[in-house]
């Protein structure tokens, strides 16, 4: 859903509503604001990051964790911070695909169960992701070497997918099995989420690619239920445990926000396999440097 789809109005509310929340980020960064611009590099990073995530139906965690850690942030900063951003990018590509499926795929027999799909996955992602911070499960190894690996796996998996794009037939309904399926998957991937950021999105994505259903409306999914995600985490992050680098959120999340918009357009322009492609090479390349 291109943004010169919404109406007038609504874009004023959206723009008045987050230039507000951006400017109560403005106030509580704990810098002066002469050095707060030094971090004005993040706007890019926000940006690159949501257009990945919006357009593939990844976290943008594959974009900002590998960068943070290169930064010296420590595991927790990097995971709280890129959840922070991803409350700008994934709720803004999650409002412009929703509003897609609303005027143009809502009478499509391949979107029939585009809203039981969220719903089901939201709330076991969420409870996945509650039961690590409930708990306290620690993740089975370090940021790095986990991001590493998922990072493989996704990458590998997304290759392999592609090959399935090809195929003219689409399916349009859910199975038991499925259903079953998207529950175990989405509890683990909020569980993984819940350690490195991302995790939810990808793997409900490919399993529906795999599944060969409408790889729009998989990515689609894939983003609001990434964005409920976020959502539910940021509070362990914010009022329970707040290791955000605000500094970089205050520039980084606007940029998010404009790539999570753009994202649509993007899908619409260019090949959905090259861009597959392009994204997993990526994520191969990050997985391997981090493990070696």
């Amino acid at each position: 859903m291109p943004i010169f789809l919404i109406s007038h109005a609504k874009k004023i509310k959206y723009l008045v509503f987050f230039f507000g929340l951006w400017i109560a980020l403005f106030i509580v960064a704990p810098l002066p604001i002469n050095h707060l611009f030094d971090y004005a590099g993040f706007l890019f990073l926000g940006a690159l990051g949501a257009i990945f995530a919006n357009a593939t139906g990844s976290g943008g965690g594959v974009v900002f964790i590998p960068f943070f850690n290169n930064l010296g942030f420590t595991e927790i900063q990097a995971v709280a911070t890129s959840f922070a951003i991803q409350c700008f990018g994934m709720t803004a590509g999650a409002f412009t695909w929703y509003r897609y499926y609303q005027l143009q795929k809502m009478n499509t027999p391949e979107w029939h169960h585009f809203k039981g799909i969220i719903a089901l996955c939201g709330v076991f992602s969420v409870i996945g992701l509650w039961l690590v911070y409930g708990f306290e499960f620690n993740a089975p190894a370090s940021l790095s070497i986990s991001f590493s690996w998922f990072s493989l796996f996704l990458g590998i998996s997304i290759f392999a997918s592609v090959g399935l794009l090809k195929n003219s037939q689409v399916n349009k309904s859910l199975a038991l099995i499925d259903w079953l399926v998207l529950t175990f998957i989405s509890v683990l991937g909020g569980a993984i989420t819940a350690w490195l950021s991302v995790g939810v999105g990808e793997l409900v994505a490919i399993y529906l690619i795999i599944r060969r259903f409408e790889i729009t409306m998989a990515v689609s999914a894939a983003v609001v239920i990434s964005a409920i995600t976020v959502w539910a985490g940021i509070w362990q992050h914010t009022f329970i445990d707040d290791q955000i680098y605000w500094q970089v959120v205050l520039f980084a999340g606007p940029g998010a926000l404009i790539g999570g918009v753009l994202a649509k357009t993007l899908v619409s322009k260019l090949s959905v396999t090259r861009l597959k492609l392009f994204f997993a090479f990526w994520l191969l390349v990050i997985g391997s440097v981090g493990i070696s």
